[in-house]
């Protein structure tokens, strides 16, 4: 694959210096691994190798263009990318201010840069001591997570596939970073889930405070025995309440009409009954007329 006329198509003719670099990459990638055994194709890992070296001398890279030209999905490239990267050793530098001003969320800033100061302070001190000095933070994974969890924190949308792209990083490691921040820091970036009591709502307690009475019955006191008028009555009782108690009224009402009508209909039930008393004894008079005769 000459990556000269690949680099033409992704407009990275004028930039001979990512070529001489992508160049470079691909040799020390075929001499380090094969890298059809983690699946990335020859036409793939040029591709890659272009795109890590615009990365590494800020040049602006179609990505896009670079996944229809691999005939792979957006998918499997980012995992192609990330597999060969990590393979090569290349580690990609982020920025939380760059990663602020991309995604609009400057005020973040800030509160990253505190949570990654705390995060990093707690991991070592869990650490056993002959292992503190090798704890490395380096890696752009932790700046990202950092990053999405203050975002989810405070509200904002974040694209968490894009954060992973940026990083280079795995899905699994990006969540497994994620949990990690959560469990040490959970001051900073975790988001509490309570189950709020209905009568701490704001908008039921406003409507509990307009009616003393129903909010006594709410409560669970009792209700006063002074007398009251009907209008309070039915301020006092649910509307749903209401309704219920109406359509038992009604229900009653039915149900004592259809007993009525059962009672009513008994008589005539009895006089079919002798009807087909006098039908059998009809039927049984030519039987004596027959013995007679006899």
């Amino acid at each position: 694959m000459d990556l000269t006329d690949t680099g033409r198509k992704l407009g990275l003719s004028d930039s001979k210096h990512v070529i001489r670099k992508a160049e470079e990459l691909r040799r020390l990638c075929d001499v380090q691994f094969d890298s059809s055994v983690i699946g990335v194709g020859e036409v793939c890992k040029g591709l890659i190798c272009l795109e890590i070296a615009a990365n590494r001398f800020q040049v602006m890279f179609d990505r896009q263009l670079a996944i229809r030209m691999s005939g792979m999905s957006e998918k499997a490239y980012n995992r192609s990318f990330n597999s060969l990267q990590n393979g090569l050793g290349v580690k990609t530098k982020l920025d939380v201010r760059e990663l602020a001003i991309q995604f609009g969320c400057v005020r973040l800033i800030p509160f990253v840069q505190k949570g990654l100061a705390l995060y990093k302070d707690r991991f070592v001190t869990s650490l056993p001591a002959s292992r503190r000095a090798s704890a490395d933070f380096t890696r752009p994974v932790f700046t990202a997570v950092a990053f999405y969890l203050c975002a989810k924190k405070q509200k904002l949308k974040v694209d968490k596939l894009k954060l992973i792209e940026l990083c280079g990083t795995s899905e699994a490691e990006f969540s497994s970073v994620s949990n990690s921040m959560n469990d040490l820091c959970f001051d900073v970036f975790g988001i509490a889930k309570e189950k709020k009591d209905p009568k701490s709502v704001k908008g039921n307690r406003v409507l509990l405070d307009a009616l003393p009475a129903k909010r006594k019955l709410e409560d669970g006191g009792d209700v006063s025995d002074d007398s009251s008028d009907d209008v309070e009555d039915d301020l006092e009782i649910p509307s749903y309440k209401r309704h219920k108690q109406m359509e038992k009224a009604a229900y009653e009402k039915w149900k004592s009409t259809v007993v009525a009508s059962n009672k009513n209909s008994k008589p005539g039930a009895s006089g079919k009954r002798k009807r087909q008393t006098q039908l059998n004894f009809a039927r049984k008079a030519p039987e004596t007329v027959a013995l007679e005769a006899s």
